[in-house]
């Protein structure tokens, strides 16, 4: 048996966005029916993006935004629950912390709360409504080791 190839990629919007805007539209759009206008929210350019493919094939992405907050977290359907948001995760924390950023945070969805948390991210607040999704914050200290 063998294991297929993850690698995630970072860049920018015009070197990954198509990609990551097909999983987006995909995830969000069609899957949660997030509108348009909310998902479209103007802050991909500026922001560092990462794409994960599964044997070359594009199946999950993110972003850090300038303010140290990560979000548009989405995996495939298909690919879900083998490791993939993790390792998006992953490459989206290693980039913070070279960006030397004291933490990173996030509004999750409140059905992720734990996936959140066992990459050691603590909730704060109140859960809110976000494109009517019920979320929480959530906040990784980065100056622990």
């Amino acid at each position: 048996m063998t294991k297929n190839a993850l690698i995630i990629h970072e860049g920018g919007w015009e070197a990954l966005g198509e990609a990551a805007s097909e999983i987006r539209r995909l995830v969000f759009i069609e899957e949660q029916r997030v509108p348009l206008a909310e998902e479209w929210d103007g802050r991909d350019g500026d922001s560092r993006h990462f794409l994960a493919l599964l044997d070359g094939a594009p199946v999950g992405t993110a972003r850090l935004l300038p303010d140290a907050h990560i979000g548009r977290v989405a995996v495939l359907a298909e690919a879900r629950k083998s490791g993939i948001g993790a390792a998006l995760m992953a490459a989206a924390i290693e980039t913070a912390r070279r960006e030397r950023y004291p933490d990173v945070e996030l509004a999750a969805q409140t059905h992720a709360l734990a996936f959140y948390e066992r990459l050691g991210f603590i909730a704060f607040g109140n859960e809110f409504l976000d494109a009517g999704i019920p979320h929480r914050n959530m906040r990784l200290d980065l100056r622990k080791p």
